[in-house]
């Protein structure tokens, strides 16, 4: 055999590896072959068209249930969220962030339709009156899994966090999962839901620790409490950003907020 057929049988050797390898993750993956090729793409792609930067590693849990809120400026957000969700935790594990999203873009033909579906999103009506998507996001707790909320609704614009809806709240002690803040810097606007996608960014990530709201885990869910701990979650976020929230004043965060050690980890009941 001649050094030149060696070298392409070489090659083809190496390639067909890396495409058993690819089709192995693939199929194994537990969120499905559309979640990986979405993630296989957004690990090149978000990176070096959006040049995403980070305060420290994600510290979400790799095998237990966990929320994660933010604030939403940018229909990219869940991608900047997801994609590097899984170097934080010791197994390395790729597992979706199953978002709540508007059921119109989930519904939604083409680029964010197909991204929505790929990880397992949420559709919620905006009138709010359909219970449904509720109680599909308690069960996607309840079996360990992680649920993206951006309780400002729509995409919103400015650096401070507008009004949340106190469902968050309701989320969060009723599962009892525990809640990580995070805050998206600079992620890629335009005038379309899809535009964004091309736009090129310098975004960045604040990760905060997560929070414990056990204190309020034996409260009746009345609309005082669940609107207490929806502005001391939202502030917490607000602080990562450094600006604030306009849903409420400020609480004293150090008095009423109780942190969980960083290695703590709580699964949904």
């Amino acid at each position: 055999m001649s050094p030149e057929a060696a070298g392409i049988l070489t090659l083809a050797i190496y390639l067909l590896v890396v495409l058993v390898i690819v089709i192995y993750q693939a199929v194994h993956l537990t969120d499905g072959w559309r979640a990986w090729i979405l993630f296989a793409i957004a690990r090149v792609y978000a990176p070096g068209f959006w040049g995403i930067k980070r305060n420290r590693r994600c510290p979400f849990p790799g095998d237990s249930a966990a929320i994660i809120i933010a604030n939403h400026r940018s229909p990219t957000d869940p991608i900047i969220l997801w994609y590097n969700s899984h170097l934080g935790n010791p197994k390395k594990k790729k597992r979706c962030i199953s978002f709540l999203m508007a059921r119109e873009y989930y519904e939604r033909p083409g680029l964010v339709g197909w991204i929505a579906r790929a990880m397992h999103s949420i559709p919620v009506d905006r009138n709010g009156q359909d219970v449904a998507p509720v109680r599909e996001a308690l069960r996607h707790l309840k079996q360990g899994n992680l649920l993206g909320v951006f309780p400002e609704g729509g995409i919103q614009e400015g650096r401070p966090i507008t009004h949340a809806n106190s469902g968050i709240a309701f989320l969060a002690l009723r599962s009892q999962a525990p809640v990580y803040p995070v805050y998206i810097n600079n992620s890629p606007g335009g005038e379309s839901m899809v535009k964004p996608f091309y736009t090129p960014a310098e975004a960045s990530v604040v990760y905060g620790d997560p929070i414990d709201l056990s204190a309020y885990y034996d409260c009746k869910h009345t609309r005082e409490v669940l609107e207490e701990v929806t502005t001391l979650m939202m502030w917490k976020l607000a602080e990562l950003g450094e600006t604030e929230y306009l849903g409420a004043p400020r609480p004293d965060l150090d008095e009423q907020l109780i942190q969980m050690p960083a290695d703590s980890r709580r699964s949904a009941n």
